[in-house]
């Protein structure tokens, strides 16, 4: 019975485990080439590339506010007779008129002065250009961060993974064992129970793990614009990576002066400015430009009417001064200080932000690299502990439960230690990414 219980716990594991991969493409990527093709192929970066696009395009809408105004009009009409009336309206007078009128016209217009509104309207433009820029660069520090942590994580799944298949063996020999006690009446049935326990705990271990890394693996594969039946499996040599990060001091002064949001802040304010000056515009007067050239025909402003056309043109210019400024102004003019006093403020407070996660960061690298030397000795002494717990449980002087508890304090330790160099790559990565230079 046993056997049989053991062998279908294993198929369940199988079928669980492997029965949707059997067309998985697998192939084994490195930490730079999932971030190249999270660079090329993600969806979100080709989003904010499109913003990129769109605020280039819109600047190149702003510089043709410098252009002159053109238009070109033609008319054709049918005019009917006049009728000419008295003041008493006694007396009507019908005066014939030419049937058929038409009119063209060229009308030109070039703005000449607006207080340097037009070139301030294009520096928007290209500071709304530069701030997608930005947003670009700062979504492709997420992007590269997220791939990387799922990419690592997938690493730590297929670790534990071995951590859990080898710890299974060790648990089969262990029932094997107890079941030979067991028939030779030394134990009694519930140690038998707990170890089969125990060893149905550890394969749904390994079905859970199996669900994470298909989780995980289908992130990773929409992530990188992948085929859906690929199979990602990390690269081996990424352990042998040996990240050094530089004292925290370099760190902080870079995240308060070259972050993306911090670039982002100075734009922002540069922005909020610039609108000022576009609002103070408004109180200056207008100069602009201006022709045209008219033909009319039938000449209307003789007696009598004559069925001719009439030429003019004229060429001038014109001052316009918005009077209504003088008095509205003075609200709009508040509004846009305010704006760059909250960009101001908005500034310091992301870099105080910056700062904090910056050092939480740089001090988790290091815990992590501690943790490294702690982890080893910690599996060092479980696998010690376990193997004098067996040795004991074999010879009958111990009982289940302590070989159980040694069998747990192994596993844990294990697991801990087999990922305590990806958990350094991970906080290597983090400090990277809060910084602003992954």
């Amino acid at each position: 019975m046993n056997y049989i219980r053991h062998t279908i716990s294993i198929i369940l594991v199988f079928v669980y485990g492997f029965g949707f991969s059997q067309e998985e493409n697998s192939k084994t990527y490195t930490i730079d080439e999932i971030v190249q093709l999270a660079l090329e192929n993600n969806q979100k970066l080709k989003v904010s590339k499109k913003s990129v696009d769109i605020a280039k395009k819109q600047t190149e809408v702003y510089k043709q506010l410098k252009l002159p105004n053109l238009s070109v009009g033609a008319t054709a009409m049918y005019l009917g007779d006049i009728e000419i009336l008295d003041t008493d309206f006694s007396n009507i007078q019908t005066v014939d008129m030419p049937h058929f009128g038409n009119n063209f016209s060229i009308q030109a217009q070039q703005l000449l002065y607006k207080g340097n509104a037009i070139n301030n309207t294009i520096k928007v433009g290209n500071l709304q250009e530069e701030l997608a820029n930005l947003s670009l660069e700062n979504d492709e520090i997420g992007i590269k961060y997220l791939v990387i942590s799922n990419y690592l994580s997938l690493y730590k799944l297929y670790n534990q993974k071995q951590v859990f298949q080898e710890n299974i063996k060790l648990a089969q020999k262990r029932i094997d064992n107890v079941t030979s006690f067991y028939n030779q009446g030394m134990v009694t049935r519930n140690e038998v129970i707990r170890g089969d326990l125990l060893l149905a705990s550890l394969n749904q271990a390994i079905v859970t793990i199996n669900n994470n890394i298909s989780i995980l693996n289908n992130q990773l594969v929409i992530a990188l614009g992948l085929p859906a039946n690929t199979k990602i499996i990390p690269d081996e040599e990424t352990l042998k990576l040996n990240p050094a990060l530089q004292n925290i001091e370099t760190y902080q002064d870079e995240v308060a002066t070259n972050h993306p949001l911090i670039r982002t802040m100075d734009t922002q304010k540069e922005l909020a400015e610039t609108s000022l000056d576009i609002t103070k515009a408004d109180k200056l007067p207008i100069l602009a430009g201006f022709a045209g050239y008219n033909m009319q025909r039938p000449l209307t402003n003789s007696f009598p009417i004559n069925d001719v056309y009439s030429n003019s043109w004229q060429v001038g210019v014109s001052l316009t001064y918005n009077i209504e400024s003088l008095y509205k102004n003075k609200a709009k003019e508040s509004l846009n200080k305010l704006k760059v006093e909250q960009v101001t403020e908005a500034k310091t407070l992301t870099q105080q932000n910056l700062q904090v996660a910056t050092q939480a960061a740089y001090l988790k690298y290091n815990e992590a690299i501690s943790q490294k030397a702690t982890y080893l000795e910690s599996k060092r002494l479980a696998e010690e502990n376990y193997k004098i717990i067996e040795k004991k449980y074999l010879n009958q002087l111990a009982l289940i439960t302590e070989m159980l508890d040694a069998s747990n304090s192994k596993l844990e330790a294990e697991l801990q230690y087999v990922n305590s160099e990806i958990n350094i790559l991970q906080a290597y990565y983090n400090v990277l990414k809060t910084v602003g230079t992954l």
